[in-house]
């Protein structure tokens, strides 16, 4: 069975064509590369012991995503990646996420409704709750005013995906997701963020290995135990695996509404200091940090409710804070080797 997933070479992106491709699937993945790079095909190939169909494509170019449609006709079911998903980046160029972010995923549903058979996976993000009331937070919970363009662009996806499915075969699965970190355990895939990393694991490990100075804390004045955020910290072989779980679903016509929507994470929230100590313990590096003045659209706490997720889906997070973190500092130092 053939599935597409777009940003298949990107970080959630790669371990999902693993896990997919562990599961019997054949995968064509998408990628303009914008923010990933080619030889992870290599990686994906030294794991599964099969490379995957890869075609360069840009999914703002309507034409480009029509012809690619036109020639894989027998695609069961689309993984939507392709996304830019750095909230601070979203607020400095809003217009760039909105067309990135908007255009793609309406290009890529024109074309997946004429197939015969319309799956798709949409990858959103915890971020539609905005600062939510209660934790941990639950399917149920209100999506909030979003506090920044990226946020927005997820919550616009959900809509648009919502409306596509009331009037077409479209049937769809909306898995919110809160912070995925960590790589590969055989290091062979990982997070290869370009620039500057926006995400904290990404730039614990690169400041750990020497390429930054110091790591930056956004703040330690807010109302959490030790005044720095918490979140939900997922480890991204994990989440992969729930892309499979819930496309399986799908095929199987095992869901009880044409758009479901599954909250992942692993049920516990930490704080940015106490990442910063389980680093510390499982490297054996000592992080140099600074507390910095709070950065624009971040949020107090986000944590899951992963109920619905673990009895429905049947999916549960099985790997450790630590194991996570010490699978990002394997993958930085080979990277850096």
């Amino acid at each position: 069975m053939k599935v597409v997933v777009t940003g298949g070479l990107g970080f959630i992106g790669s371990h999902t064509v693993v896990e997919l491709q562990n599961q019997g699937f054949e995968v064509i993945a998408i990628d303009n590369l914008s923010n990933a790079e080619e030889k992870v095909l290599l990686g994906i190939e030294k794991i599964t012991g099969k490379q995957p169909h890869f075609e360069k494509l840009d999914l703002r170019e309507k034409s480009a995503v029509q012809h690619f449609f036109k020639k894989h006709t027998d695609i069961v079911g689309v993984i939507h990646f392709a996304a830019s998903k750095a909230v601070g980046e979203s607020v400095e160029n809003p217009l760039l996420y909105y067309e990135n972010n908007i255009n793609a995923l309406v290009y890529v549903l024109q074309e997946l409704i004429q197939l015969p058979r319309a799956n798709f996976i949409f990858s959103s993000s915890c971020t539609v709750y905005g600062q939510a009331e209660k934790m941990p937070i639950t399917e149920d919970a209100p999506v909030q005013l979003a506090i920044s363009p990226y946020g927005n662009t997820k919550q616009i996806g959900e809509e648009i995906i919502q409306d596509t499915a009331k009037v077409t075969p479209l049937r769809s699965i909306l898995l919110r997701y809160f912070n995925p970190i960590g790589a590969h355990p055989t290091a062979e895939i990982g997070e290869l963020p370009i620039g500057v990393p926006q995400n904290l694991v990404p730039f614990i490990t690169q400041t750990a290995i020497g390429l930054r100075e110091k790591l930056s804390v956004f703040g330690n004045d807010y109302p959490t135990p030790d005044g720095t955020c918490i979140r939900d910290y997922i480890h991204v072989v994990d989440l992969a695996k729930a892309h499979v779980v819930a496309l399986q679903r799908l095929l199987n016509k095992q869901n009880q509404e044409k758009v479901e929507t599954f909250n992942l994470g692993t049920g516990k929230g930490s704080s940015v200091l106490e990442v910063i100590q389980a680093f510390e313990n499982v490297s054996g590096q000592k992080l140099n940090y600074q507390i910095v003045a709070r950065r624009e659209g971040d949020i107090t706490e986000a944590y899951a409710n992963t109920d619905k997720a673990n009895t429905i889906l049947g999916w549960k997070a099985e790997t450790s804070l630590e194991e996570a973190l010490a699978s990002a500092w394997k993958w930085e130092q080979k990277i850096r080797s």
